[in-house]
C-alpha cells in the first residue's frame, strides 16, 4: 500500500468523522423543525453542490471542517443578507426562535455523535479481535508485586479505586500514578476478590520505577455479545480519559501548545499507522484506522464540549444560562464573544498547522 494511498485513506477518515459531527446537528435540528440552508463538507469553495427539499449539501475544496448551516444560527451579529433571507421564512423555523432545551439538543448533538462514532468504532475492533483483559502474565521475581502476593493469572480489577477493564487501562494508570505513592491493587483470583498495597521499586540499571507485574496488550480474548457492549463503553470511557488527561497536562503546564497536533498531523498519524499496520494484512490496517478514529471522534467530541466561545461548549454555556434565567443574554453581546473566540481559534489552528508542517520535514 503506497503512501499517497494511506494519506488518503486518513483524508478520508477524518472526513468522516466531521462529516458524522455535523450530521448530528443537522439531523436533530431538521427533527426540532430548524430549517438547514447548507449542509457541508470540507471548507473553502464548493467543488459541486445540488439541493434536496429545503438544503443545499455540498463538498468544499479543503477536506477539513464541515458545517451545518442553520437559518438563525448566527442571529446574534444581524446584518441586512440574514435578516432578508430569514424573511422568506416562518418565524419558528430559525434555530433563534426555537425552545430552549431544543436548541441545546441540536448544539449538544454533535459532540454526542462523536461518541456514538467511537463507540460503534469500538465495537467493531472488539467483535472483531476480542480485548486484552487485565489478567498477570507473570511477576517479576525480587519486586514489590511479588512481595504483596501477586501471582501470574491474577486479574486487575481496580487501581487505586479506578475500575480497570483493559490491561491497557492498568499501564495508562500507573503511568500516571506518583512513583512515592502508594498503590492500591484490587484483584480476582479463582474468582475471589484480594486487595493489596504496594510501592513501586525504583531499578538503578533501567533509571525507573516498578511494580514488577507482567501482562500484555496483545493478548486478545473473544467475548460474547453483551460483554462486546461492555467494554465497547469502557474503551470510549478509556478514550475520553486519555483526552481529559492530556488536557490537564496541557493546562497544567506538562504539555505545551507545540504538542498539539491539527489535521494534518492526524493525517500523517494516520499514514504512519497504515504504513506500519501493511505486513499484517488488511484487516489489521483497518482496525488500527478504526482505532484512531475512535480516539480521534471521541476527542473532538469532548473538545467541541468544552465552554470556550466559537466551540459547541461556548454555546451550550449561553443556553444553559438562558434555560436557568427563563430569558437569553443580549445574543449580539453572544454574538461578538463567539466572533473573538473564533479569530482565538484561527490563531490557534494557525499555530498548530505550522507544528504538523515542521513535523513532517
Amino acid at each position: 500500500m503506497s503512501t499517497a494511498v494511506s494519506y488518503i485513506i486518513g483524508i478520508l477518515a477524518i472526513g468522516f468523522i466531521i462529516f458524522f459531527h455535523e450530521l448530528g446537528h443537522c439531523l436533530i435540528a431538521k427533527k426540532n423543525g430548524v430549517l438547514v440552508e447548507e449542509f457541508s463538507i470540507g471548507m473553502g469553495p464548493r467543488i459541486f453542490s445540488f439541493g434536496k427539499g429545503e438544503t443545499k449539501y455540498s463538498l468544499k475544496l479543503l477536506p477539513f471542517g464541515g458545517s451545518c448551516q442553520m437559518l438563525g444560527e448566527d442571529g446574534g451579529i444581524p446584518d441586512e443578507e440574514t435578516e432578508s433571507e430569514a424573511a422568506k421564512y416562518p418565524p419558528e423555523r430559525s434555530f433563534q426562535n426555537r425552545p430552549v432545551w431544543g436548541r441545546i439538543a441540536i448544539v449538544a448533538a454533535g459532540a454526542i455523535f462523536n461518541f456514538i462514532l467511537a463507540f460503534v468504532c469500538a465495537l467493531i475492533i472488539i467483535g472483531t479481535v476480542g480485548v486484552d483483559k487485565p489478567v498477570l502474565v507473570d511477576v517479576m521475581e525480587g519486586y514489590p508485586a511479588e512481595a504483596a502476593g501477586l501471582q501470574a493469572g491474577d486479574q486487575i480489577t481496580k487501581i487505586n479505586g479506578k475500575p480497570m477493564a483493559f490491561y491497557r487501562d492498568v499501564l495508562i494508570e500507573l503511568q500516571f500514578t506518583d512513583p512515592l505513592s502508594d498503590v492500591k491493587v484490587t484483584y480476582l483470583r479463582d474468582g475471589e476478590k484480594h486487595e493489596t498495597v504496594i510501592r513501586f521499586q525504583y531499578d538503578e540499571e533501567d533509571q525507573r520505577y516498578y511494580l514488577g507485574i507482567v501482562g500484555s496488550t496483545a493478548n486478545r480474548v473473544k467475548v460474547g455479545p453483551l460483554q462486546v457492549l461492555r467494554y465497547g463503553l469502557s474503551e470510549v470511557r478509556y478514550q475520553v480519559g486519555l483526552v481529559f488527561r492530556s488536557l490537564r497536562m496541557l493546562f497544567g503546564g506538562q504539555a505545551s501548545i507545540n504538542d498539539l497536533s491539527g489535521p494534518v498531523g492526524v493525517v500523517s498519524m494516520i499514514n504512519e499507522t497504515v504504513q506500519e499496520s501493511k505486513s499484517d494484512g488488511l484487516l489489521y490496517v483497518v482496525l488500527n484506522v478504526l482505532n484512531l478514529m475512535a480516539l480521534i471522534s471521541a476527542n473532538l467530541g469532548v473538545v467541541n464540549l468544552l465552554p470556550l466561545p466559537a466551540l459547541d461548549g461556548g454555546r451550550l454555556l449561553f443556553l444553559l444560562i438562558e434555560a436557568v434565567r427563563g430569558k437569553p443574554i443580549d445574543r449580539t453581546k453572544e454574538g461578538y464573544v463567539h466572533m473573538a473566540g473564533m479569530v482565538l481559534l484561527l490563531l490557534l489552528m494557525v499555530v498548530v498547522l505550522f507544528n504538523d508542517i515542521r513535523r513532517l520535514f
